[in-house]
């Protein structure tokens, strides 16, 4: 993983940084044994408090005695001062300012940090060091404390990106799952129930009219390698839909079974997702009349309102009011939309809501209907499904014409 990398590098960075101090501690046995055995004490202490900080801090969190380590890696930085000559705290506050960056909010941190070289620069200048050594040892603490910093907030951050880059990955597959399931559902739908028409014709007309069962069984063959066509293109990822083909195709379906047609098209070029939506919603339109209704006579039009394509499908058998859901869905919870009641009376659908169903009755709402509303709400438009007074039912959907009007 990148980010166990990144704590990896940064924690070895962090561990020379400190052993490299805890080198220069060993100088206090020049002034004596006891002197250079208190000073290497008291370093290890300050790193094993400073690498129980940093090692919390790599991971995003804070120790498990905090702030108390906090405090105890103050308390190990200064009581040196008062044990041993020359200012011990010199050496050990570059360790105390990273932690200090890395657990307070910023501004109280960098505070801290000035007030801690303030304190260095006045204890250092009024003792034996040089002056350049002075300004040495001051520098050094916002300096390592600043490289402490900017390795926790890089390990920090490149755990951060990991998480977010496998959450998109989640949300890839989730999409694309979703996308499938829809494509399934809607291109299917149309070509399982004109399967299941044609088998049932050709059962009645095979003892008194073969020829005609014949043919029927011919179109229910088309049906069937069409069908095969379409969950090829959902595995693959296109589907490329034409309005008007979708329409001759409805046409050619809905005669088949009895249904006088009217089709009228609006002659204006549409951006590939509002035809693609309009398409759908014929399919699925188209499939429900065939699955629920008795209708006799559908009318499919399109028409130009001001920036905006409207795609009418009447027919003239809405089913009684049953109050269940036309077009079920195996998931409960996948054809519920927020908002939607059946109610016998007109409903919209926009974006993921819907009302009455599309299958030309009332009830809740199912997949259909759910997939049918995000399409138009990709395309930059709504679907609406209401009866009409005549036993009727309208199904229409409204897109955007202009590309840029498409989201």
């Amino acid at each position: 993983m990148v980010s166990s990398s990144a704590r990896r590098l940064s924690s070895a960075l962090i561990t020379a940084v400190s052993c490299a101090y805890t080198v220069i501690a060993l100088v206090y046995f020049l002034q004596g044994a006891l002197y250079g055995v208190l000073a290497v004490v008291v370093f290890l202490v300050v790193v094993a408090v400073h690498y129980v900080n940093m090692r919390a801090g790599l991971r995003g969190g804070r120790p498990p005695a905090f702030p108390l380590t906090v405090l105890l890696q103050v308390v190990a930085t200064y009581l040196p001062d008062f044990l041993l000559p020359g200012g011990m705290s010199a050496l050990t506050t570059p360790l105390l300012a990273g932690t200090l960056l890395v657990y307070l909010p910023l501004r109280w941190g960098g505070a801290a940090v000035g007030l801690i070289m303030l304190y260095e620069g006045t204890l250092l200048w009024f003792g034996p060091q040089a002056a350049h050594l002075t300004l040495f040892y001051v520098v050094t603490v916002p300096t390592t404390g600043t490289m402490i910093y900017a390795l926790v907030r890089f390990t920090r951050v490149t755990a951060e990106l990991e998480q977010a880059r496998a959450e998109l990955a989640d949300a890839a597959v989730l999409k694309e799952r979703v996308r499938i399931s829809r494509d399934l559902h809607d291109g299917l739908g149309r070509s399982l129930t004109a399967i299941a028409l044609k088998g049932d014709l050709a059962g009645r007309l095979i003892d008194r009219d073969p020829g005609t069962a014949r043919a029927e069984v011919g179109e229910l063959v088309q049906v069937a390698r069409e069908a095969a066509q379409d969950v090829r293109q959902v595995a693959r990822g296109y589907r490329a839909m034409s309005l008007a083909g979708e329409v001759d195709r409805a046409v050619a379906l809905l005669e088949s079974s009895g249904v006088s047609v009217q089709a009228h098209l609006a002659d204006v070029t549409l951006p590939t997702r509002s035809e693609e939506a309009l398409a759908w919603a014929v399919r699925e339109g188209v499939t429900n009349v065939l699955r629920h209704s008795r209708a006799t006579t559908c009318t499919i039009t399109t028409s130009l309102q001001e920036g905006t394509v409207r795609l009418e499908l009447a027919n003239d058998g809405a089913p009684p009011d049953s109050g269940t859901d036309p077009d079920p869905d195996p998931d409960p919870g996948a054809g519920t939309a927020s908002g939607s009641s059946p109610a016998s009376g007109p409903s919209a659908v926009s974006g993921s809501s819907a009302g009455a169903g599309a299958g030309f009755g009332t009830g809740a709402p199912g997949a259909g209907l759910v997939s049918l509303a995000e399409r138009a709400a990709q395309a930059g438009g709504t679907a609406t499904g209401s009866r009409t007074g005549q036993g009727g039912f309208v199904l229409a959907m409204e897109v955007a014409v202009r590309r840029e009007a498409v989201s």
